[in-house]
């Protein structure tokens, strides 16, 4: 009977190791945000790309939904030069089949990004394909071969499967407890219990814990599973302490980026033009504002602010200085007093986009925190961007100093940058 016991330990232990791993493979399944993923398709992919119909490129539904090596598309859409450039033959093929054309390198694009694009993909397919004709009516065969996913039927039903098991798993043992008790009370082996009498004795409330105490298997796991929960709690807390991702203040005036950036096409420069050529972006004076709603939108409310901040009357159209007062705008994207970031570095030399930051803007009815601002997400990003020194000047002038040192010559400050305002006034 003992031999029993130990089969059918080892038996559990199998039953736990495969539910595991089933469960930790159907999650990895899951990975990707189609949320996120859908706003940076429409900023990235859309020029050359629908779900559902050739434009420039492939049609992505069909195409992303047969390639189950999620890994090569990632590098694909980060670096597809890369991938042709090593005789990759996948992207050979893709790269002969469209005629040698080249798609456009999204180097700026973190793992994550590029997950959450293919996320989305694959979920807009699957709903398209959904929506078509039921078994038997045209297209139904095409929608099947394409899901290659785990649908929710199979998903739900592991898990009944994995809790069924529990509950099989506790019962048996105490079906094999219970034999051995009456193997070892046949045998004359089992200590006698004392009889119950009628008297009243003092209940122990506590019984049951201390049976648990005197468990040292069960209080050891106990401890384990508290250790391994707090430590992970403590590493998450830690690790995502002044991430703010997702931040979301409530201004004092509602200014909507998806109207102004998105409907009407406005260069985020316009307002924000120190980005270009300083440190800091810059907050827009009002009077940028008041070039357009002098005459437009001047029955709004929002509007109305803008006119009581800067002492306007909309009615004689004239300002009064002695009712002014500054908007209390709330800041948004914040970094460490310790680091240094200079927008000018990266928009004007190296001709980023404000979305490869500050994400897709044009579509934010309010303005968020995109990225995380973590020194990891910035030091990914360095490390997958090219750097174009072609007629640039800033590089230009390097190479002009390289070949001075080559040459012993005489090689200032002045001509390393070092007279910039930024190298001093932070």
């Amino acid at each position: 009977m003992r031999s029993i016991s130990l089969i059918f330990k080892q038996f559990s232990r199998s039953v736990l190791l495969v539910a595991g791993f089933a469960v930790w493979g159907f999650s990895a399944q899951a990975q990707g945000d189609a949320a996120k993923g859908e706003a940076l398709f429409k900023t990235k992919c859309t020029t050359c790309h629908k779900i559902d119909v050739r434009l420039t490129g492939p049609a992505l539904g069909p195409t992303i939904a047969s390639e189950t090596d999620d890994k090569w598309l990632t590098h694909w859409i980060q670096n597809n030069q890369a991938l042709i450039a090593a005789k990759d033959p996948k992207a050979l093929a893709i790269y002969n089949q469209y005629n040698q054309q080249a798609m456009t390198v999204f180097t700026e694009l973190s793992d994550a990004d590029a997950g959450n694009i293919i996320a989305y993909v694959r979920d807009d397919w699957k709903k398209m394909q959904s929506a078509k004709p039921a078994a038997g009516a045209p297209g139904a065969a095409t929608a099947a071969a394409v899901d290659n996913g785990p649908s929710d039927l199979v998903i739900y039903g592991l898990i009944a499967v994995i809790v069924i098991a529990f509950i099989v798993i506790l019962v048996l043992n105490k079906v094999i407890a219970t034999l051995e008790r009456l193997l070892l009370n046949k045998r004359g082996l089992l200590p006698e219990e004392p009889e119950v009498t009628e008297e009243h004795e003092p209940v122990d409330r506590l019984a049951i814990l201390k049976k648990i105490a005197k468990n040292k298997k069960l209080v050891f796991f106990i401890l384990l599973c508290g250790t391994i929960a707090l430590g992970s709690w403590t590493w998450v807390s830690l690790w995502n302490t002044n991430v703010h991702t997702g931040y979301q203040p409530v201004q004092p005036i509602k200014f909507p980026h998806d109207l102004h950036a998105g409907v009407m096409k406005i260069n985020c420069q316009y307002c924000h033009s120190g980005a270009y050529k300083s440190k800091n972006a810059s907050i827009p004076s009002l009077n940028v504002c008041m070039n357009c709603h002098k005459v437009v939108k001047t029955e709004s409310p929002e509007i109305h602010k803008i006119y009581d901040a800067l002492g306007y009357d909309s009615q004689t159209q004239k300002y009064d200085s002695t009712k002014a007062k500054p908007i209390q705008w709330v800041r948004i994207h914040n970094l460490p007093d310790f680091a240094y970031f200079n927008h000018s570095q990266h928009v004007k030399v190296a001709g980023l986009k404000c979305q490869q930051c500050h994400g897709p803007v044009e579509t934010m009815k309010e303005v968020y925190q995109y990225s995380p601002l973590t020194m990891k997400w910035c030091i990914q990003c360095h490390k997958r961007t090219d750097v174009n020194m072609k007629g640039n000047a800033y590089y230009e002038k390097m190479v002009a100093v390289h070949e001075l040192i080559k040459r012993n010559g005489r090689v200032t400050e002045a001509m390393m940058g070092g007279i910039e305002c930024g190298k001093c006034h932070y």
